[in-house]
């Protein structure tokens, strides 16, 4: 990576925006200029554990960083994006984009009018076991999955589909590319107000789907997909990140015209390996590539308004009540 190093900034440094700030302070090519937080006396402490400044405004810190990550609360993502956007500073914004379509749109349109880079945070898209799958894939015809955790606080404002489920909405639209023809889903709050369990099936144009389920109600934490495709099986662990492809062999076919019915003798199995990284840490590399003008972002805004726009589908088939939507 040639040139100055780009000087980033990281608003909102809660749990998750603390990450943001530790690892742009290892990226090669990133100067960390500062972090901002409405809360002073927590921007202060991030500050100092990862060696940068706290900034007293958010109009200090946009006068010094051309590129940020927007990790603030999900309802304030709209306001933050549109300031930081009509500064004309690249912004990747946690998911989901907004807390709305109309506000995801509006973040999207003024991206392009700025000429500025707008990623969405979908961190799952640079998990290992995805990576490693990747070469594989050919024109999936079902998938499963499951995703679900013990509750916490954070994210609880929000109906799981959009806490948890987007990952997986996010994931299943990059595989299949293809348009969505039929969302059925089914969901109960238990803890909250809102959704806490949910289920979801969504059809494709050619035929495809996907079986989601989410929960924040575990007493575990499960990150599982299960790929099905003409080539063969993938049986990926999210969470460890590995994951085992079973794949036709060459002369499966001539086996099965010639009567063979052991499986064994029909499959191979290819164990899923990519290099160990930090998700969070490609992630951030990936945006800082797409700032400096030398790549494109794996998840666009629009990639991120599209997974938004599914997970609202999902919600109306749900029954979701408006005001629970937060829409």
């Amino acid at each position: 990576m040639s040139g100055a190093p780009l000087p980033v900034g990281v608003i909102g440094v809660g749990s998750l925006g603390f990450h943001h700030a530790r690892l742009y302070g290892t990226l090669p090519g990133v100067k960390l200029v500062g972090v901002f937080d409405t809360r002073a006396e927590r921007a202060a402490e991030v500050a100092a554990q990862v060696r940068t400044r706290a900034y007293g405004s958010l109009d200090a810190l946009l006068a010094d960083a051309e590129a940020v990550s927007v990790v603030v609360p999900t309802p304030a993502h709209h306001e933050v994006g549109l300031a930081v956007l009509a500064r004309g500073r690249h912004v990747l914004m946690e998911k989901p984009i907004a807390a709305t379509q109309q506000a995801a749109r509006e973040l999207v349109d003024a991206a392009e009018r700025a000429g500025v880079v707008l990623q969405t945070g979908h961190v799952e898209r640079f998990n290992r076991a995805i990576r490693a799958a990747g070469p594989y894939l050919a024109s999936p015809k079902f998938i499963e999955s499951d995703r679900v955790a013990p509750f916490a606080a954070r994210g609880s404002d929000v109906a799981v589909i959009l806490d948890l489920m987007i990952h997986d909405l996010d994931l299943v639209l990059a595989l299949v590319k293809e348009p969505v023809v039929d969302v059925r889903a089914s969901g109960i709050g238990v803890v909250t107000p809102s959704v806490d369990i949910a289920t979801a099936r969504i059809e494709f144009a050619s035929g495809a789907v996907a079986n989601l389920t989410a929960s924040r109600l575990a007493r575990d934490r499960v990150r599982k997909l299960r790929i099905f495709q003409p080539s063969g099986y993938f049986s990926l662990d999210l969470a460890a990140g590995k994951g085992e492809f079973l794949r036709l062999k060459p002369d499966a076919q001539r086996q099965l015209a010639a009567g063979v019915t052991d499986l064994v003798k029909l499959v191979e199995r290819v164990s899923l390996s990519a290099p160990d990284a930090e998700p969070l840490g490609l992630e951030l590399a990936n945006f800082v590539q797409a700032a400096r003008g030398e790549g494109a972002p794996a998840v666009t805004g629009r990639d991120g308004l599209s997974a938004l726009a599914l997970a609202f589908r999902v919600m109306e088939a749900v029954g979701t009540p408006a005001a629970l939507q937060r829409a």
